[in-house]
Formats: structure tokens, C-alpha cells, sequence
């Protein structure tokens, strides 16, 4: 919370023209593309990372598709998460996210400027049509964030098992699968400090249709874990 509100106080001559151009674009979201709308997004992102204190350190840009309609799945820390991975972004993403966070003011206008789906977890038809409607917005050329642990990890940089049911979408639009390893993102928000803070995000290399073919969502659940369970260990094992 502190550096939340440490975020705001170092972007107040902002807030005003960045909230009212936010609630203007997510009233009416059909009257921009979504580059306009994802860059007032980034831009927003961008300032608060800065005020908050908080560097990104990023790696694998390239391990990114050239072509759009990928899905990345990261390890899940905090609400920082998505934060980091938009301000390195260079192409607009989504995100699919828990109903609860819908409701939110200000969350609320970032995820309808970014076309963000809301997932009610206590209902499995919902979360059906969910699926279906991210694999065909995917298949249409769009990219999404899904977290596939289904809730943040409370043990800092260790990963909770990754759910099959996660990876629906990717394997009926048969897109791109890309692991992302977050390490620390925790610490931005969950410390109760505003010191500075190092956040890495890192792309991985892309599993292709071709690849997880064949294969249960469990299997590639369980695949895409183990990559950024070993990239979180390679990064921990450097030397300080």
C-alpha cells in the first residue's frame, strides 16, 4: 500500500490528465484502436513503476513471436505482475483475470481499455465460454496473459502447480505457448516499503502447436512450469 500511494504522490501533475483520458477510453472502447488504447495503458504503467521506485530487468524480447495471437503464461507473484509485463511489452496484450478484480475503480477502466476477460471460478460454464472466447480472439491475431496457478504465490519466487485447464485456450487456437519467469515481483507491493526494487521478467522460448501436440494439458501445464521453475533457479544461483 505504501508504495502504491508512493506511486500517485510522484505522478499527481499526471493523475488528472492520465485518469480522465483512462475513464474516457474505457467508457467508450470501441472508438480507439487498441494501439491507442494499449499505449495510454504503458504510458500510465510507466509512470508508476518510475515514482514507485521499482526497476524492470528484462530478457528474451526476441523469444517473442514475430506474428501476433500468442498466449504468455507466467508464474504468478502479486498484482505487480501484470504491471511489469505491460511496461516491457512492445505490442499490445491482454489479460484474463478473476472476476473479484473486475469490479475495482481505476482497475476496472485499465482492464476495459485493455480488453481484459473476467473469469468467475466458481462457474465452470462461464469459465467455458472464457476458453472459447480467448481462443478465438487469439486466433484472430490478439495476445494474452493467462496465470495459470490460478492464484498468486504466497512463497516469494517458488511456483504453485500450474492448472491444465490453463492451456485450453492456447491448445484450441493452436497458438504460440510463451513461459514467462517473474522473479521478485512480490517485493513490490508486499514488503510494506518503499526502498528500491528490482523486478526481472524474462520470455522464454515459445513451445509451438507442433510441439505440444499430442500432448494433455496437464503435460503442458506441467512442461511450461518446470521451464520457469529452472530459469528462476538459474537467476537465484548467480553470483550477488
Amino acid at each position: 500500500m505504501k508504495r502504491i500511494l508512493w506511486m500517485v504522490l510522484m505522478n499527481l501533475w499526471f493523475v488528472p490528465y492520465g485518469l480522465t483520458r483512462l475513464i474516457l477510453m474505457s467508457r467508450h472502447p470501441e472508438k480507439y484502436t487498441e494501439e491507442e488504447r494499449f499505449a495510454l495503458i504503458k504510458k500510465i504503467d510507466n509512470r508508476a513503476i518510475r515514482g514507485g521506485r521499482v526497476d524492470i530487468v528484462c530478457s528474451g524480447l526476441e523469444n517473442l513471436p514475430a506474428q501476433d495471437g500468442y498466449i504468455l503464461y507466467p508464474n504468478h507473484q502479486g498484482m505487480f505482475d501484470v504491471l511489469a509485463i505491460l511496461q516491457v511489452m512492445t505490442r499490445p496484450v491482454s489479460v484474463v483475470l478473476k472476476k473479484e478484480l473486475a469490479e475495482i475503480p481505476f482497475l476496472k477502466q485499465v482492464f476495459a481499455c485493455l480488453g481484459a476477460i473476467a473469469l468467475d471460478r466458481s462457474d465452470p460454464r462461464q469459465g467455458m465460454r472464457v476458453i472459447l472466447q480467448v481462443a478465438e480472439e487469439v486466433s484472430r491475431g490478439r495476445n494474452y496473459i493467462i496465470f495459470a496457478e490460478g492464484t498468486r504465490s504466497k512463497n516469494g519466487n517458488r511456483l504453485l502447480d500450474f492448472k491444465g485447464g490453463s492451456f485450453k485456450s492456447a491448445m484450441k487456437a493452436k497458438c504460440p505457448v510463451v513461459p514467462v519467469a517473474l522473479l521478485d515481483s512480490y517485493k513490490a507491493f508486499d514488503t510494506g516499503s518503499i526502498a528500491r526494487q528490482k523486478v526481472e521478467v524474462h520470455f522464454l522460448k515459445p513451445i509451438l502447436p507442433e510441439e505440444y501436440a499430442g500432448m494433455k494439458t496437464v503435460d503442458l501445464a506441467a512442461l511450461v512450469k518446470s521451464r520457469i521453475e529452472a530459469k528462476i533457479a538459474e537467476r537465484e544461483n548467480l553470483p550477488a
